[in-house]
């Protein structure tokens, strides 16, 4: 029987205006599908004009800039519907989603279609409901005391994982895929039980731990920084600009 870390995987992953889920915007994005442990991945991509202007700091880490979105990129409304609508797709067909960081990403998705579509991702896949999986919430709870820092790049380098073109939303996604199954694969014992539904459920409650272990070094440390506990969506809804 295969187990769910050697079948078929989506993932998700943007490249964005900054890094406040309430306030910047996608400015592009992609969703793959991969049927097989290095099997080539299909691939859809979309490139967005958010309609305001693109930090310098955001293009000094994935390159894209002002004249080029506006060259080429496309409005948000329809870009936002068509991904929410890929998702919704995966998602009936029983793939689980790979989302490295999810409550990052889908926050920022469910944000923009609320600002262009006066919809939420919610909406999209009521009737068949998201199985994410997001490595670095598996990776830092069946390792929860490796010391250092956990970002794709990271991981990638822990699991013998080739990242080519980081912080291209295609290529991030594939690696986090390759991700998540290594990881599968090491923790086989205490994973390879789960199915993806269960996990998705785990990783809820992994998540709020690991969150309130970071709110309470901040506390120790003299931050004010809060930690949302929310996966894979967050939950704090202000107004968006």
């Amino acid at each position: 029987m295969t187990t769910w870390y050697e079948g078929p995987l989506a993932a998700f992953d943007t490249e964005t205006t900054g890094v406040d889920v309430e306030s910047d915007r996608i400015v592009s994005a992609a969703v793959i599908c991969q049927d097989a442990p290095g099997g080539r991945p299909r691939v859809r991509r979309w490139l967005v004009n958010p309609g305001v202007p693109i930090p310098e700091q955001a293009t000094a880490v994935h390159g894209l800039t002002d004249e080029q979105v506006g060259r080429t990129g496309r409005w948000p409304a329809p870009v936002m519907e068509e991904i929410a609508r890929e998702l919704s797709g995966h998602s009936a067909a029983g793939r689980p989603l790979v989302v490295m960081n999810a409550p990052f990403d889908l926050t920022l998705l469910d944000r923009e279609l609320r600002r262009h579509r006066a919809s939420s991702l919610g909406r999209y896949v009521e009737t068949s409901p998201l199985q994410v999986l997001d490595p670095r919430v598996l990776d830092k709870h069946f390792d929860r005391y490796r010391k250092g820092r956990r970002t794709l790049t990271d991981l990638c380098a822990l699991y013998g994982v080739e990242l080519t073109g980081a912080h291209d939303a295609a290529g991030d996604a594939l690696a986090a895929t390759e991700v998540v199954r290594a990881v599968g694969r090491r923790f086989a014992s205490r994973l390879g039980r789960l199915s993806p539904a269960e996990l998705h459920t785990l990783q809820a409650v992994w998540h709020a731990t690991q969150a309130r272990g970071l709110q309470a070094w901040f506390a120790r440390t003299g931050s004010e920084e809060a930690v949302d506990p929310a996966w894979p969506l967050r939950t704090g809804l202000r107004a968006a600009a």
